[in-house]
């Protein structure tokens, strides 16, 4: 999982050095950063990237506080002091020989425009809960292989930040380039606010790259940090991916679905973590739903509707701002494993705990033994681009990537798969079942790959709603759900369609690798229909086996609930507030007929109430029925 954070000039660039780099502590005044780290058992911080060679840095090497003050402070060379030293004794002025180490432009020229300065981004990678409770309760071997994977994931996770995303910009984004080189300090954190076990790196990735200018010099420059932006999902799922995948590799482990929110994605965790564990350590999130809960119903109060998934992850990040702890003391990993096991063991017992792994291992190896480890890539371009184009209408290729990411994982349940293959599947979504939106304006620079859009014709099933529970009013089906709805139905019918030869030929090679398995020209046409029927059928009809075909395509985890009960839909929202309307109305009427004075009738005057009584009675009513007596 990745969340992004900026680090800007004026107050974040502080809270970084003080107490990012201190474990997220509060760092003793006068104490320096590296003193403070061993005091308290922390790692220290090191650098990555390929960047760090025009640098004078080596991978891995520490970050010291100084270095942190000057590239993430003030944006000058990590060696500034000996550099600007040199140059004085030289006898350059001091103006000349501090722009000298200036990378770029220089922070204050920024600042003269009234703009505020964009240091840094902060990636955090942190794993899924389950394997944060692994490491924690799990034995040495196992801590050394999940912190091992971590460390693999983040820098597989970078690389492909530097091959295919990085880019430099100036002249106003008129002049961009590749830059294959980003300049990152990472710093190493083992639990949360509340001391509770939580694995997580916090990558500050430089605003700053060098290219090549047009006579050939090496000159600084600042990132597009739009593209990083844009491709954090992508960048996050290959994390996830990779570190899960070799984790289940070397501990015989495997992933399953576990819904946390009802109606959105399930998150992928290892098989056999009790969901009471994953609540143990995950102690900040029955307090930021509680205030999301508020937070939610007072956007409801002022728009009139309940937030999208954008205002979603607006207003969980507020929540998780409300409820966040006082900074605290940190503690070295042993004292943390002590104490996280005796609160475990204190909560859940020593057979819970001690037999944590065992029970992993023993469920990962069930599924393996059920779970085919193969893919078969023509189906998961399916899967890919019928829930991507139904979640989001227009995408672009990014958005196919992480979601042929997340399809690997779902699918293999943490096993291995042949190296290329979720670019595979991407490229072959959108070349097989999407179409380009975006038009190219003659006379103009084509946009480069990444930046264009998409639509693919895959129906959205109609919405169902979802029986409430506790007292709680229906909720409507999720684009998600609908959209696992779209790819299995366009799935079972390839599957229907498909002959036995092709089928055959399908399932001889190993669908692992990444190829094409039958021509494009064999593959069925995605459509839903009743063969054998002469008529054109009716919408009643046409409506009728698109329901049942969706029944059929649907998952175990969304049958539960699914109704088209009409009594079920008028105890939606929705239409409880346009009951509550009408009823409003109604009301208002009643008490303005009730102060007007009411007319005589005759005595022999059916009134209209006896009258409707009386053909409620009658079921015969309105088809002649009285003739016949």
């Amino acid at each position: 999982m990745l969340s992004v954070a900026k680090v800007q000039r004026r107050n974040a660039w502080r809270y970084y050095v003080r107490g990012v780099a201190f474990g997220d502590g509060r760092r003793p005044v006068g104490q320096s950063l590296k003193d403070a780290q061993e005091m308290a058992g922390l790692p220290p911080g090191r650098w990555l990237g390929r960047g760090l060679d025009a640098l004078g840095l080596t991978e891995g090497a520490e970050v010291s506080e100084r270095q942190m003050e000057l590239v993430f402070g003030q944006g000058r060379h990590p060696d500034a002091d000996r550099i600007e030293r040199d140059l004085l004794d030289d006898g350059a002025d001091p103006a000349t020989a501090r722009l000298a180490t200036v990378l770029g432009q220089p922070i204050e020229e920024i600042e003269a425009r009234k703009q505020t300065p964009l240091l840094a981004l902060d990636f955090t990678f942190r794993p899924q809960a389950s394997l944060i409770v692994l490491w924690a309760l799990g034995d040495a071997r196992t801590r050394r292989i999940i912190e091992r994977a971590h460390e693999r994931a983040i820098a597989k996770a970078l690389r492909w930040l530097e091959d295919e995303v990085a880019q430099t910009r100036w002249a106003s984004g008129r002049g961009r380039a590749k830059t294959p080189a980003l300049v990152v300090a990472a710093f190493r954190h083992l639990d949360n606010r509340d001391g509770f076990p939580l694995l997580h790196d916090h990558c500050l990735i430089l605003n700053r790259v060098q290219r090549l200018d047009d006579d050939g010099e090496p000159v600084w420059g600042a990132l597009d940090t739009f593209r990083l932006y844009r491709n954090v999902v992508a960048t996050g799922t290959l994390y996830t991916l990779a570190m899960t995948t070799e984790v289940c590799e070397e501990l015989g482990l495997a992933t399953v679905p576990r819904e946390v929110t009802p109606g959105l994605r399930p998150v992928m965790e290892i098989a056999g973590v009790d969901s009471e564990l994953i609540d143990w350590s995950s102690t900040r999130r029955q307090r930021i739903e509680d205030v999301l809960e508020g937070l939610t119903y007072k956007f409801a109060q002022e728009h009139g509707r309940l937030p999208g998934e954008r205002a979603r992850h607006g207003l969980g990040w507020q929540a998780a701002q409300d409820t966040r702890p006082e900074k605290k003391t940190p503690r070295p990993l042993k004292q943390l494993l002590a104490w996280w096991r005796a609160s475990a063991l204190l909560k859940f017992g020593k057979q819970m705990v001690d037999g944590l792994v065992r029970r992993c291992r023993a469920a990962g190896a069930a599924i393996r033994a059920r779970v085919d480890p193969r893919v078969d890539a023509v189906l998961a371009a399916v899967d890919v681009a019928a829930v991507v184009s139904t979640v989001r209408g227009k995408f672009a290729r990014r958005h196919i990537l992480a979601e042929a990411r997340r399809h690997l994982l779902e699918t293999l349940r943490g096993q291995e798969f042949t190296r290329g293959l979720d670019d595979y599947i991407a490229d072959r979504a959108l070349s097989a079942h999407s179409r380009q939106s975006t038009v190219l304006k003659p006379g103009r620079r084509a946009p480069d790959a990444d930046q264009l859009f998409y639509t693919a014709d895959f129906t959205e099933p109609d919405r169902w709603w979802i029986a409430g529970t506790d007292g709680k009013p229906p909720r409507e089906s999720s684009r998600y759900e609908r959209a696992r709805v779209a790819s299995l139905a366009v799935q079972n019918a390839i599957r229907a369609a498909r002959t036995p030869t092709v089928a055959a030929r399908d399932d001889a090679p190993a669908v692992g690798h990444t190829e094409d398995h039958h021509d494009q020209a064999s593959d069925p046409p995605h459509v839903v229909d009743q063969p054998g029927r002469d008529a054109v059928p009716t919408p009643a009809q046409r409506a009728a086996a698109v329901q049942a075909h969706q029944q059929a395509a649907m998952p175990e985890e969304h049958l539960e609930g699914r109704t088209t009960d009409p009594a079920t839909w008028l105890r939606t929202p929705e239409n409880l507030e346009r009951l509550a309307a009408f009823t409003r109305t109604a009301n208002a009427r009643r008490r303005a007929l009730e102060g007007r004075p009411k007319p005589e009738q005759p005595a022999d005057v059916v009134k209209p109430a006896d009258q409707q009584q009386h053909h409620t009675n009658r079921p015969d009513h309105g088809r002649g029925a009285g003739r016949d007596r």
